[in-house]
């Protein structure tokens, strides 16, 4: 392990627990945005209102020494709003490019799903070949960039959901659950204490990682070993659902090479330098979840995507 490695690492960690100065009983969560960074990738954040979604992604901007932009996405937004437009000079007589949030290290798009499809498409590129085209002519997006997008999966008035082609760009779907019972408590107590949301300041958050942490990171995740056994266990599960009678869209050789990176990131982050069929086990659910499509039959039997995938690993024999 090269002192870089164990330098990135550190500071990774650091990440972690600046982030929940903030948001609390939100480990896994913050664990899984940490994953994305390393693997940079994309993410996207479920869960119902109150959970600290936002929050979340406006910790972990200020706790990282990166540019950030926020974009609250509603139903009148444009592409150009986003991607970036063309602005006539009058001084000039020429018509120069205005650069949009989406020039930038850590977007946070806000109830991505309240925009039409015609602003989430524009996104797509963005996400994909990390650059935007306007008017022919592609412009590169800065390095690292990542889109950490939140919304809300109960209400469903007024929005338009993603596509699958663009739910596939997410590396991850987490799930935000409700707190447990102490962890809520913890939250009432910080917020009696004078914690304001809205101030992370306040709340002693303080950038301790950037851009060189975060390559140094990366390769340090690129060179974690992955046993042919390992491999050929990421593979079978995503077969698996494509023959499981419950779906009728299985996960794509995309969702096997997400697994796989953020398999060896989750592995880096916990301290080894090769990929245990537990760190597949435990990111499956959020690296498929998006990628596969219940049947409608299916759905109306209560049966889920989570419950589907869950018999998959049940079903599916791990290496030893």
């Amino acid at each position: 392990m090269t002192t870089e490695s164990q330098e990135a690492r550190v500071a990774l960690g650091r990440l972690r627990a600046e982030v929940g100065k903030a948001v609390i009983g939100q480990d896994a969560i913050v664990g899984g945005v940490l994953v994305a960074l390393l693997c940079g990738g994309h993410v996207l954040l479920e869960g119902v209102p109150g959970v600290a979604k936002t929050l979340l992604v406006r910790a972990l901007a200020a706790a990282l020494d990166l540019d950030t932009k926020r974009v609250q996405f509603t139903p009148d937004l444009m592409p150009g709003d986003v991607t970036g437009s063309l602005v006539y000079d009058a001084r000039t007589a020429a018509f120069n490019f205005r650069p949009g949030p989406v020039f930038t290290n850590l977007m946070l798009a806000d109830e991505i799903n309240r925009t039409p499809p015609k602003t989430q498409a524009a996104l797509l590129e963005a996400m994909e070949e990390r650059q935007v085209s306007v008017d022919g002519t592609p412009r590169p997006l800065p390095q690292p960039f990542l889109v950490a997008a939140t919304q809300n999966p109960i209400e469903y008035e007024g929005t338009y959901p993603l596509p699958e082609a663009q739910l596939d760009r997410f590396l991850l779907k987490l799930s935000v659950p409700l707190p447990e019972r102490d962890a809520e408590l913890d939250v009432l107590r910080a917020h009696h204490r004078g914690f304001d949301p809205r101030d992370l300041k306040a709340a002693g958050i303080t950038p301790v990682a950037g851009a060189v942490e975060l390559a140094a990171g990366r390769a340090a995740v690129q060179r974690v070993e992955v046993a042919d056994p390992v491999l050929a266990y990421i593979v079978d599960l995503c077969r698996a659902t494509r023959v499981t009678p419950a779906l009728e869209l299985g996960a794509s050789p995309r969702g096997a090479t997400a697994l796989l990176a953020v398999s060896k990131a989750h592995a880096w982050l916990n301290g080894r330098e090769y990929v245990v069929p537990d760190d597949v086990k435990g990111y499956t659910l959020p690296t498929l979840r998006h990628r596969v499509r219940l049947r409608a039959d299916a759905a109306l039997d209560g049966v889920t995507v989570e419950s589907v995938l869950a018999a998959v690993l049940a079903a599916v024999p791990a290496p030893r």
